[in-house]
Order: structure tokens, then sequence, then C-alpha cells
């Protein structure tokens, strides 16, 4: 007899709570193979082929594509045993591989229980509801001004929903949550911000059940009263901060908010720079971009001061120096910004980093990072002179300790060897963290890429 199995969105990995649909790659009745790919998902950092670690047939999907699901809800039932196409491994048809947080041999994740509504009578006489359907989710109907007990669980998994809860002042005791089981999701959180719903005013409008079967597409939406009208100066248009640009946002907010960072610069003459990597090009072989050039000056630097390969634990109250540089480079994608890592620059030469900025700014193009591609930078380098500028002022990429921010290098008027000159000329900024160092550290630590920069001879000496 053929076995319903239910496989839930799983934990993707590096904290991440939430993702949305882009693509479904099964139809309800496609037969799958254990680890084969079902579902396209975006999440905050990356796009993330889903694999199943059942095998048989596709009875159910839950989620429309573009709908955003928490891990932990359903995404597909699958029939697994006698009636289905065999399992590849295990009579459970269960998978060897295991993404964070779900397995083959993993109890089923809890679920909050909706308890049925009294067949009987209620005491004022009117008919009671009828009872759910085993495979119907419920959206409560609150009326105006109604408040939910305040004894019981929150239906809240995310602490994302909870700390922008606590941001907005929304009592979560007072929604009604648009996920399964009633789930309270981050949306439901922004559309009780937007329409006005404080902690003293919350209100739902009425709603209907929800019906789901065991072959049907689940599709449950967040309900809120209407937004209150809005005068023609303060109309505009609202565009939601979610999947890349909302993980940016969090990351720059949870920075400027826990990071007491200041920032140097200096302008450098990058004349000797252009020239030698225009001689490692002109001889055979691959060729060296200016980026790895310049990657290769920072980790010599981080040699030179470790203070800035660090991080700070305020829980231990303790600074952490880290002892391989995993350096994180910006890079610009139809997306929104990501910042790809390159895992042990420090033992990279040119043409190792070469290679793999070039293969990361693809893949980033592409969208098809994966999470761990895009975490765990100890120190990142931001070539913002791409964009046409001269400086900037970098924003520590938390939890990391310092940036160093590149600008364009134009040809300008420079004193060179007692003569005014026309010069290759670039500004350098450097922000870092001034809890794991002072001023005297992280100006050692610009100065010395500015004369690697100017002289790249003193970097051979370091070599």
């Amino acid at each position: 007899m053929a076995q319903v199995l239910e496989f839930k969105l799983p934990d993707l990995g590096e904290g991440l709570t939430e993702a949305e649909i882009v693509r479904w790659l099964v139809e309800v009745g496609d037969v799958v193979a254990v680890d084969q790919p079902v579902v396209e998902v975006e999440t905050a950092k990356a796009m993330v082929e889903v694999p199943c670690p059942y095998g048989g047939v596709v009875t159910a999907r839950f989620g429309e594509e573009g709908a955003e699901l928490p891990v932990g809800a359903p995404l597909l039932t699958v029939a697994v045993g006698e009636a289905s196409e065999p399992a590849a491994e295990g009579e459970s048809g269960g998978s060897g591989n295991v993404l964070v947080g779900y397995g083959t041999g993993a109890p089923p994740a809890r679920r909050r229980r909706i308890r049925p509504a009294p067949s009987g009578p209620r005491p004022d006489g009117a008919a009671a509801p009828p009872a759910p359907a085993p495979h119907s989710v419920i959206v409560p109907a609150v009326a105006e001004h109604a408040e939910r007990p305040a004894a019981g669980p929150v239906p809240v998994i995310s602490p994302l929903v909870r700390r922008l809860a606590r941001e907005y002042g929304v009592d979560l005791r007072r929604l009604s949550g648009s996920g399964p089981d009633g789930l309270i999701l981050r949306a439901d959180v922004e559309d009780a911000f937007r329409a006005g719903t404080a902690p003293d005013r919350t209100a739902k409008t009425p709603t209907s059940t929800v019906p789901t079967g065991p072959t049907a597409t689940f599709a449950a939406s967040a309900v809120s009263a209407p937004a209150p009208a809005q005068s023609p100066a303060a109309a505009g248009t609202r565009i939601p901060l979610k999947g890349v640009r909302g993980a940016v946002a969090d990351k720059l907010s949870r920075s400027r908010r826990e990071i007491p960072d200041a920032t140097c610069w200096v302008d450098a003459d990058a004349t000797e720079l252009m020239a030698a990597r225009a001689a490692m090009n002109a001889a055979a072989g691959p060729k060296v971009s200016l980026l790895a050039l310049l990657a290769r000056i920072c980790t010599a630097a981080l040699a030179r001061y470790p203070e800035l390969n660090s991080t700070v634990d305020m829980e231990a109250r303790e600074i952490v120096r880290l002892d391989r540089v995993h350096l994180g480079f910006a890079a610009q994608t139809e997306r929104g910004l990501v910042v790809p890592v390159v895992r042990d620059a420090h033992a990279r030469d040119a043409e190792s980093l070469t290679g793999e900025f070039a293969r990361l700014t693809e893949a980033a193009r592409a969208g098809t990072l994966t999470p761990g591609e895009l975490t765990g930078g100890t120190f990142t380098l931001n070539n913002y002179g791409v964009f046409g500028v001269d400086g900037s002022t970098p924003i520590v990429n938390h939890p990391e300790a310092a940036m160093l921010g590149v600008g364009r290098i134009v040809p300008k008027p420079w004193v060179h060897e007692g003569e005014l000159a026309v010069r290759q000329v670039v500004q350098l900024s450097l922000t870092f963290d001034h809890r794991v160092c002072d001023g005297g550290t992280a100006g050692g630590f610009l100065r010395y890429v500015a004369d690697c920069v100017e002289q790249p001879a003193v970097l051979l000496r370091t070599l």
C-alpha cells in the first residue's frame, strides 16, 4: 500500500527563515526520483534548486510561483511504496543526502494543532460551524477590535517576523496568520503595519475557509483591513523589501546599529600598478585582473594588521582574530548587490584570484550562487570605481571588522619626483570597526595598501 509522505521546505542554511517559490520543476502526478530537484526557490542569498528526499508520485504541491513560504512549511506530498515507483533507497524512499533541517530519518516537524469546532449547539443557541476538513487550513475570522487571547503560544517560527513586529509595534497576538495552520508570516506583519493596525487598533475582516486537497495547490494569502485613505501628497509606489534587497537592508541596518565605525581615506598614484599589470598581461598565459592585484595587496596588508581580519563577540566580550582570510567582494547584479566570498584568499596567487573572481561574478549574474558562496567572509573589498565615482564611505559588512573601498583610477595632476605630472590616481577608503583597533592601526593598514599601489615592488618584500 502506498504511503503519502510530506516534504517540507528545509532550512537552506545560514539562518534563512523563508524562501520564495520561483519555479516548480514537477507537476502533480509526476514520478520523481530520490534527490530529484522539484522546485526552484529564491532565498535572501541565492537561487536554489531544492531536491526531494523521497521517490514516488507527486500527489500535491503547496504554494504558487511567487509565494513566500517559511522554513518548515509543506512543499509537496509524495506517494511512495507499492502503488508508486519503487524508491531508490530504503523502504521509505528516503534520501541519504540531508539538507539542514530535514532528512528521512528525522521525526516530523511539530505542527500547531487546530482544534475542531464543537458539533453540538453553542450556549447561545446558534448552530456551531462544521469541523474543518482534514486537509483544510482555516484563516480565523477576527471581528473588528477583537484580540487573540493573552494565554497560549503565538504561531510564529521566524525570528525575523518577531523582530519586525517589535520594530513596527505590532502585537502578534492580535494577528491572524496567512501561513499554514495560521502561521504568522512577515507579510502579515508588514500588512498590519501598512494598514495602520497598531497594537490598540488591530482589525481583520472576516475570511472564509481556504480549501486544499491532496491534489490541490495551496494558496493562502493574508487578509487585512483596508489601508487608510491617503492624501495625494502622501501617495506613492510601495516596493516590498524582500529577497536580496530585504537581506541587504537588514544587514546594513544591523551594521549601523551595532558597529561603531570610522572611515579614513587617502589618494594614491596607481600609475606603477597599472604598468605592472600591463607587463604581466603582455606575457603568455592567463590574464590578471586589477581586482586580483588589489586583493593580493589586501591579504598582504591583513597579514601585517590582523586586527582588521576579525569579528567581535559582544556576548563573550571578546575580539576574535581569524587566521584565514575569506575575501568578499561587492558585485552588482540584476537582483541587487551581492557579496560573493573567495575562500582562503590569502593562499591564492594573482592568477588563482582572477579565476575565482570571474567564476563567482558569472554565478552572481546568473543567480546561481549558493548560500555558502555568499557567507563566511572575513574582510570585504569594494571596487565602486566601476560606477565612475571617486570615493565613498563604505558600510562594514556585518559581522566583519573592515571594508576597503576603491574608487575609479583617472588621470590627474600629481607631484611626481618633485615635478608636476599627469598620473593615474585612485582614492582608497577604509571603514573599520573602532572596537577592534584604533586609528593608528587602521591608518597603518591603509598606508601600506597605498604604498603597494604606488610601488608594487613593496609587495614583493612581504611575499
